[in-house]
This record gives C-alpha cells, structure tokens and sequence, in this order.
C-alpha cells in the first residue's frame, strides 16, 4: 500500500487545525487514513523568554515581520522531503485546478502560514518556499488559505470521492465552468428543469451541458474563456 498524502502546516496558531478539514470528505478521508494532518507550531522554534517569531521591519514601516531564523529552524523541522514547501501568500502565484491536481498526484506539501505584514524575504529565498495565492485579497494568516490548498488536494485523492467522474466534469476540470445542476422536483415555483435532461438521450444531455458551460464560461469568466479559446485576453 502506497504512503498516504501527508500535510504539514507550520503556524503560530496550530489549534486552528484541523478546523473544517475534520468534516466531510476531508475529515472521512484522514480517518481512512487517505491522508495525514500535522502541525508545527513556529513558536516553538524561536529563542528567549518571550520566543518571539517576529520583530519590526529592516528600513522602518508599520507592523511586523516573521522572524528568518526562528521559521527557517520551523521549516528545517518538518522532515518535508520530497514534498514541495509552499508559503500562502497574497503575493504568490494564483492557485489553479492544474496545480491543485499536480500537488494531490505527489506526497504531499508543507505549508508555511505567514503572519503579520509578511515573511523575512531571506527564509523565502533560503529555504526556496514557492508562494502561492489563493486569490487577490489579503487575509489576516496563511491559515485558511493553508485549509483551502489541502481541502482542494484531498478531495482529488484516490478513493475520496464517491465517483471518480464528479472530479472531472467539475468547474476548471478542461478549464470552463461546471455547467448548471438541477434535481427533483421536475418544477419548482414555476421554474422546469430542462427538458433536454429528462429526455434520457446521454448525446443530447452532454451536448447541453458543454455548451452551457461555454456560456456560462464566457459571460463570467473572459480570462478562461480566452484561454480556452487559445488566445490571450484582449486579442
């Protein structure tokens, strides 16, 4: 049996883990030992009385910036491998479907969750953290945006989900957006499914539902429309 996909989230805040991932399919899958969870406080790699992890930036400004060495101790400590260490940052590369499926096919990831105005630029630099974004906001920590990576990975998993197809007709999957679903009843306040999908003819269905997912595709999202297209936006 091959080792489970392992997830190592380094934060000073570690009781906020396993948060959500305990439920759903997440929290089934690590009880099935799918998948494994740990935690590595930073704090328990910096010195002194007080074991600060951060301190005021070089050069002047407001707030504060995690310490190099104190995370640079933290990481060294994570036995990561041949796992990729990833720093969730707002600055980062974008996180996308392709790279949620390419980080869920390997053993896994370690996770470094920022704090404060940002990481000391040398740990980044030193320890060769790939920074990623999980959209164009700023959160307080890398924590949640730590829960979203790994809930995207887990559920890509073998054996996570209940039918292997729910991943790959899903939104992203060949880059448009998932299509529109309706189930039971047939009407609802005067709105009818479909016809075409209560007609039990599996070409016309899947017909519909792909260029329902153009549209869709295209009316609210022109950069993977153009993608999709094969051109870039604006040409």
């Amino acid at each position: 049996m091959s080792s489970p996909w392992r997830a190592t989230v380094l934060t000073i805040f570690p009781e906020m883990f396993p948060g959500p991932l305990e439920a759903s399919l997440a929290g089934k899958a690590r009880e099935k030992g799918l998948w494994s969870l740990a935690t590595i406080d930073v704090r328990d790699h910096a010195t002194g009385k007080h074991r600060m992890v951060d301190d005021t930036p070089a050069g002047g400004g407001p707030g504060m910036v995690m310490k190099a060495d104190v995370l640079g101790r933290a990481i060294d400590a994570s036995a990561a491998g041949d796992r990729p260490c990833l720093l969730m940052s707002a600055r980062g590369r974008p996180l996308d479907q392709a790279r949620v499926a390419a980080l869920a096919a390997g053993p896994g990831v370690v996770l470094v969750c920022g704090r404060f105005e940002g990481v000391d630029e040398r740990a980044i630099e030193a320890r060769g953290l790939e920074e990623i974004s999980v959209g164009d906001y700023v959160l307080s920590g890398g924590e949640i945006a730590a829960m979203v990576l790994i809930d995207a990975c887990v559920r890509l998993l073998p054996g996570v989900m209940g039918k292997e197809t729910s991943g790959i007709e899903e939104s992203f999957a060949e880059g448009l957006l998932e299509y529109p679903q309706y189930t039971r009843p047939a009407t609802w306040e005067g709105r009818a499914i479909p016809d075409v999908l209560l007609s039990g003819d599996h070409g016309k269905v899947a017909a519909w539902r792909r260029e329902a997912a153009e549209r869709l595709t295209q009316a609210r999202r022109a950069d993977l429309w153009a993608a999709h297209l094969g051109r870039k936006p604006g040409k």
